[in-house]
């Protein structure tokens, strides 16, 4: 795929769920409008939508047709936005900026930033278990698991714990593996399972190709901390390091982490082989990951 094609698909991809996302507000009635806001202000105000676009790649990738993707798509990208509206919250990382927009606790309050996030997590959820899909149970597992204590929230929980410390290189990746890696995994394992069952040997392979994206992507974030500059990241470029946070960088080294990065996805890329020529989509995903510069 050229960088042209990719970058119409990855046009393409973010305007579908977007459009999917907005309709989610647009169609019902408020029950608190401040709320809505508050949501539709952590969810649809800019964002990569790079998890959705793994969902639309890995089910195409075995046949699953874009309007079976959707609801799995947009269910990840809710709780993705979930977790940045807490992950922001003064008790946390208490952020200010947040894809170039004030965070939601800045643009409301922080009770409300709470509530919103609390609601987009169980919006996923309804959104998820209203899909006319089949293996809706072993979707919806995917999803929690992934969210949750052994999943992102847990990872998070890692993060925390760490900050001002100095964890090992096997620690961090744990870390990350949870924090950042299970939503991206989660990503391709739900678009797969939209179109096989867990019985097909083709998921082993996404499987392998997720583990060593996520943790290449968070990698990435690591050194684009350090090396990026605030409007083009939009957020605070060098949160980390004035947080104290244990980063790639801060153990190997900027070329360290940047080569480190490059191993992984080369690994993504050997993992797509038993699926042929339909894996260099993805192939090309995994590239881009490393590539980009926000």
């Amino acid at each position: 795929m050229s960088v042209e094609r990719l970058e119409d698909r990855l046009i393409g991809d973010r305007a579908r769920v977007d459009a999917r996302l907005d309709a989610l507000f647009t169609d019902r009635m408020a029950t608190e409008p401040r709320l809505d806001a508050a949501m539709r202000h952590g969810v649809l105000v800019g964002g990569k939508r790079l998890r959705p676009v793994l969902v639309y790649a890995a089910g195409r990738v075995l046949g699953a047709a874009d309007d079976d993707l959707d609801a799995p798509a947009m269910a990840l990208e809710l709780v993705h936005a979930y977790s940045l509206v807490h992950d922001d919250l003064p008790a946390m990382d208490d952020d200010d900026l947040r894809r170039g927009q004030p965070t939601v606790h800045r643009a409301f309050d922080e009770a409300t930033a709470i509530l919103a996030g609390d609601a987009l997590q169980s919006l996923a959820f309804e959104v998820l278990a209203r899909a006319a899909l089949p293996r809706l149970p072993a979707l919806v597992a995917t999803l929690a698991e992934a969210a949750g204590r052994d999943g992102m929230v847990g990872g998070q929980a890692l993060d925390l714990a760490a900050v001002g410390g100095r964890p090992d290189i096997e620690a961090l990746a744990t870390m990350h593996g949870h924090k950042t890696g299970a939503l991206i995994r989660a990503a391709v394992r739900l678009g797969g399972l939209v179109a096989v069952d867990e019985s097909d040997p083709r998921l082993a392979a996404l499987q392998a190709y997720a583990e060593a994206i996520g943790l290449a992507f968070q990698i990435h974030d690591d050194v684009l901390d350090v090396t990026g500059d605030t409007t083009t990241l939009g957020k605070t470029s060098g949160a980390d390091a004035a947080r104290h946070k244990p980063t790639y960088p801060a153990l190997l080294g900027l070329d360290g982490a940047r080569r480190r990065a490059v191993e992984l996805i080369d690994l993504a890329v050997d993992a797509l082989a038993p699926l042929g020529s339909a894996g260099d989509p993805l192939a090309e995903l995994a590239r881009y990951m490393i590539e980009r510069d926000h």
